[in-house]
């Protein structure tokens, strides 16, 4: 009953304000698994299938034997385990995140979500697990209103299942100014020891944690909240990203 409501909803919704794809603008069909990408460009989302690297989740592309050196995270030193990720983030997957961290696009979590259903080394690699979103500094959470990175961790808990879950276990202590511009050298001199245990946090040293993000880059990011968390004595420690770019 509940679910027929929530369609008969849905479908009102959707003749009064037709959903509108975020990447090409055209009209999304009522049918559509997606609600804010239409066919056409769910068609050029760049899901990543094996062989992927096994630190940054980066596809390889080509034959692939033996150990293969990846040029995405090449001299990371990462302080985490195993990386995973679900799409390049370039055309539709890009927009999604564009919409959902600077246009205040909550409604495109449920896409996001519905991508990593679709991602089944994502899943395995997170099920069970306890996911860390990457932390906001304050001020940046107060003009944004919210963190991106426990949206998307609190998707892929949903659609991992199990005993999966999100803490939100890290802050950041430092105001640092965008990384975008910047090289990995440079990310990881500016972010060294810019996060840190949040207060009241506990840490159950057997247990697996993932941290979670929107999109892996040059790993700077990731590679300084995992040394926050091995310093609070946390021995398993892997990352899961939304996109790869």
């Amino acid at each position: 009953m509940h679910a027929w409501l929530t369609e008969l909803g849905r479908g009102l919704v959707d003749a009064v304000f037709p959903p509108v794809c975020v990447h090409c603008r055209a009209l999304v069909p009522s049918e559509s698994a997606y609600r804010h990408l239409c066919p056409r460009c769910v068609a050029q989302l760049n899901f990543v299938t094996a062989p992927h690297c096994e630190v940054c989740g980066h596809p390889f592309y080509g034959e692939v034997e033996g150990e293969r050196m990846c040029p995405h995270c090449e001299g990371l030193q990462p302080e985490f385990g195993v990386g995973r990720t679900a799409v390049l983030f370039k055309g539709p997957a890009r927009a999604l995140v564009i919409e959902l961290k600077y246009h205040r696009g909550l409604h495109v979590v449920r896409d996001v979500e519905t991508i990593f259903r679709a991602s089944p080394h994502v899943l395995a690699h997170v099920r069970d697990g306890v996911l860390v979103p990457v932390p906001l500094h304050p001020r940046k959470r107060r003009e944004r209103g919210y963190n991106q990175a426990e949206l998307i961790a609190g998707a892929l808990a949903r659609a991992a299942g199990g005993t999966t879950r999100t803490e939100a276990l890290l802050r950041r202590v430092q105001d640092t100014k965008t990384q975008t511009a910047f090289d990995r050298r440079t990310r990881l001199k500016n972010l060294r020891g810019a996060f840190a245990l949040a207060p009241g946090a506990t840490i159950t040293p057997d247990r697996h944690y993932i941290l979670v993000d929107d999109v892996f880059t040059t790993g700077s990011t990731l590679n300084s909240c995992a040394q926050a968390l091995r310093r609070a004595g946390c021995r398993q420690v892997d990352v899961a990203t939304l996109g790869h770019g």
